[in-house]
């Protein structure tokens, strides 16, 4: 079959490589119709996780039809439309059995090494194996669309579970930091949630103006400051969600929340360490938490929201192609020229 493989830092390409077969009998098999790129994959490009070789097939993001499934598998069924979680989860566990299925003991993360625990084929492919496909997998609705689905699997789950984890209240006061794809969902995931103002901050002049488009007040880091202090009239805000990821995203975040704010950051991080502001921190009753999207957790809900219509997360599409055209998407992706790409193999 068909896949995008890495081939060394700053590089992947489309090759032959063998397809999976059931390797467990909760395994399925995943005929992928619908592939996502996302800033995670561009770490990954860049060879910021550990585990990954030359030859390894990447991607995390996908929908697709079951065309095979293991013994034990009961809940999916063969010819089942899906959509997935980009990570797996056994379902049995107690961390899965509190619905906290990231600290699963048996998770892996497809296409991204070992970073994250034991290596997984990704699904930038033609086909994907699939790990406890009873919890990793669900059914895809007919009334939603293959993208707005691939989205839930990580880009939206990851901006929606932030704005979660802050404990947004009608009428808050938002910053989000990063207009990638995750940062505009995560500004609309706040819309959504009853947000008073959303000021999304990106140097990016295009991704600024989709963030004003959509209904968030755009700023250049170096304006936002001052915006900030202008519109909280000196307070800072009481939400501020890092979608970057680095040490330099959350100092900024964390100047940008008020005395008792709440700062989340969905950011992907590959630092060891971080200075931490405590003093600070203790004086203003300030809270700091981290936060991965579930979508096993969070489908549902998700469904609901975009079934309904309460918002459309795939107005973040913006590059569409085939697998053979992922070289170039990805360049567009690394280049900030693009928010999202969506290939069908």
């Amino acid at each position: 079959m068909r896949a995008v493989v890495y081939k060394s830092p700053g590089q992947v390409e489309v090759s032959d490589v063998p397809e999976p077969h059931i390797v467990e009998a909760t395994d399925a098999i995943v005929k992928v119709t619908h592939a996502g790129i996302c800033g995670t994959d561009l770490h990954v490009l860049k060879g910021d996780f550990a585990g990954i070789t030359p030859g390894a097939v990447v991607g995390h993001e996908f929908v697709g039809e079951v065309v095979e499934v293991g013994r034990a598998v009961h809940r999916i069924l063969l010819g089942d439309k899906v959509m997935s979680s980009d990570f797996t989860a056994c379902g049995q566990c107690r961390w899965c059995d509190r619905a906290e299925h990231w600290q699963c003991t048996e998770r892996a993360f497809f296409g991204t090494g070992t970073a994250f625990g034991p290596s997984l084929s990704g699904a930038q492919a033609e086909y994907v194996r699939v790990p406890f496909a009873d919890q990793t997998l669900g059914q895809l609705p007919e009334q939603c669309a293959p993208e707005a689905a691939l989205l839930m699997g990580d880009n939206l789950a990851t901006g929606w579970v932030a704005i979660e984890r802050a404990s947004t209240q009608a009428g808050d006061f938002v910053v989000v930091i990063g207009g990638g794809a995750v940062g505009q969902l995560a500004a609309l995931s706040a819309q959504v949630a009853g947000a008073g103002i959303v000021v999304l901050v990106e140097p990016n002049e295009t991704r600024r103006a989709f963030a004003t488009a959509q209904g968030s007040v755009a700023v250049h880091p170096d304006d936002a400051a001052a915006l900030v202090r202008k519109l909280t009239d000196g307070d800072g805000a009481e939400v501020v969600v890092e979608a970057v990821g680095g040490n330099g995203p959350l100092d900024f975040a964390m100047s940008l929340a008020r005395a008792r704010g709440r700062v989340v950051s969905v950011g992907a991080h590959v630092a060891e360490s971080w200075a931490f502001p405590v003093g600070r921190a203790f004086k203003d009753e300030m809270t700091l938490s981290f936060a991965i999207g579930d979508s096993i957790r969070l489908r549902r809900k998700l469904l609901r929201l975009v079934t309904s219509g309460a918002f459309d997360p795939t107005v973040v599409v913006d590059a569409r192609g085939r697998l053979a055209d992922a070289p170039g998407l990805y360049e567009l992706l690394a280049r900030q020229q693009r928010l999202k790409a969506v290939m069908t193999p």
